[in-house]
């Protein structure tokens, strides 16, 4: 069976911070959260480089502050999944170098990007990421295409531009609109195979228009299932905060509709990667170790390979549901 591993899409959630109920009173500064986060758990996502690109600095502290066995999924940079990329997102001398047009703009896109400076993005991105790789505690690069990126010919030749600008990397694809499956799921997935790409599951609301089913498909040797929380009513809403459409603590019968999923898939791979990107105040701690004793409470010899560090959960969440089924 493939190692388990459980984790957050974030250690420094604003609204985490706020809760007060998961660092201990002396992790204030970066590292010291850092350093209790991986004391507490094997891996974590780092969501900002989505948002800013990462650098060479960050990552190396990364590595000089967790364990040697802890790992880092990295979301890809919001100009490279075809996001609108705010010009303050985009480093001081690439902005210069914009054509005037785009730089009296707020928000630009990657086609709107001259290919030289395209190309620097990228470069720069792929650097800032060695230090993690060098120390083998870089995991999957994880590009979340947006819910306008329909499934075609040219979006596929898109994905393997992306696997071919990080060559050394390991590449995660998710999603966001029900298109890809429906009746292209067969197509999706074998793309996905014979590519090496990995599939990201996930955990969503469903019945909505850009509905991602739950399924648990394995498209390479790491599988990743992401947790989105199911808070249907703010999943489409406009003019929200980003954290208010995450706000969701799953229950019991939830978490084990996923753990047998989580199961099979592990006994197909090397590396099983469980995130939950429910990032409203403590949730995604709460969900996170909850799904740990969810599957460990399943037949321990199966589940012995649900990786925790040796230190567990010395801060203050209590390990049991926060909410029942009938309480939400």
């Amino acid at each position: 069976m493939g190692e388990i591993l459980i984790g957050t899409c974030s250690w420094t959630d604003p609204t985490l911070l706020k809760s007060g109920t998961f660092y201990p009173e002396w992790a204030t500064s970066a590292e010291g959260r850092l350093k209790y986060y991986a004391s507490q758990f094997p891996i974590v996502e780092v969501d900002s480089c989505y948002y800013a690109l990462p650098s060479e600095r960050n990552s190396r502290l990364w590595v000089e502050r967790t364990g040697e066995d802890f790992l880092f999924n990295i979301k890809a940079f919001r100009a490279f999944t075809l996001h609108a990329v705010p010009l303050v997102a985009l480093p001081a001398d690439i902005k210069s170098e914009l054509p005037e047009s785009l730089q009296a703009k707020q928000s630009i896109y990657q086609r709107d990007i001259p290919n030289e400076l395209l190309d620097e993005l990228w470069s720069r991105f792929e650097s800032a990421l060695l230090p993690l790789d060098s120390a083998g505690k870089l995991g999957l690069v994880l590009f979340q295409f947006p819910p306008w990126f329909y499934p075609g010919e040219m979006q596929h030749e898109y994905i393997l531009e992306c696997k071919s600008r990080l060559p050394q990397y390991r590449i995660a694809v998710e999603f966001r609109h029900s298109s890809w499956f429906n009746e292209n799921a067969a197509t999706t997935l074998e793309f996905l195979r014979d590519n090496d790409l990995t599939y990201v599951c996930v955990d969503e609301p469903q019945g909505l228009q850009t509905s991602v089913p739950p399924l648990a498909e394995l498209t390479s040797d790491i599988a990743m299932v992401r947790f989105h929380g199911r808070n249907r009513d703010n999943w489409e809403k406009k003019g929200i905060r980003v954290v208010e459409r995450f706000n969701y603590l799953y229950n019991a019968e939830e978490l084990h509709e996923w753990a047998p999923k989580i199961k099979e898939l592990a006994k197909k791979t090397r590396q099983m990667h469980v995130l939950f990107n429910t990032n409203y105040g403590d949730q995604g701690v709460v969900n996170a170790r909850n799904m740990v004793s969810t599957l460990q409470s399943m037949d321990g010899r199966d589940m012995a390979s649900v990786r925790l560090p040796d230190v567990v959960w010395s801060g203050q969440v209590p390990l049991q549901f926060k909410l029942d089924k009938s309480s939400r």
